[in-house]
């Protein structure tokens, strides 16, 4: 039998968080964008529909988690989508790919 550990849960959440969530959180962790004190305020309406499906899809169980994790996720770069830019048109007019 294989036994998968997830990640600690991060103290503010009082759930276990999502694989995904907690990877995105880390990630923001480590690069310093959640150091410092919580100055900014940020209020916005939004469709019930869309915040129940993103805090179904992510694991938040609230708003204020569910509006640090968009932000953690949208404040860091996509590494997928830097490579594809990065090396876009790098084969050569001539590279045949084999399907």
């Amino acid at each position: 039998m294989t036994v998968i550990s997830t990640p600690k849960a991060d103290k503010r959440f009082k759930t276990p968080p999502s694989v995904a969530m907690a990877a995105v959180m880390e990630d923001a962790r480590r690069a310093g964008l959640l150091d410092g004190e919580k100055t900014e305020h940020l209020s916005f309406r939004a469709p019930k529909a869309l915040v129940d499906a993103a805090k179904r899809e992510s694991g938040a169980t609230g708003t204020t988690q569910l509006g640090l994790l968009a932000l953690a996720a949208l404040a860091q770069s996509d590494p997928v989508s830097a490579y594809m830019k990065a090396y876009y048109g790098a084969l050569g007019p001539d590279h045949q790919l084999d399907f």
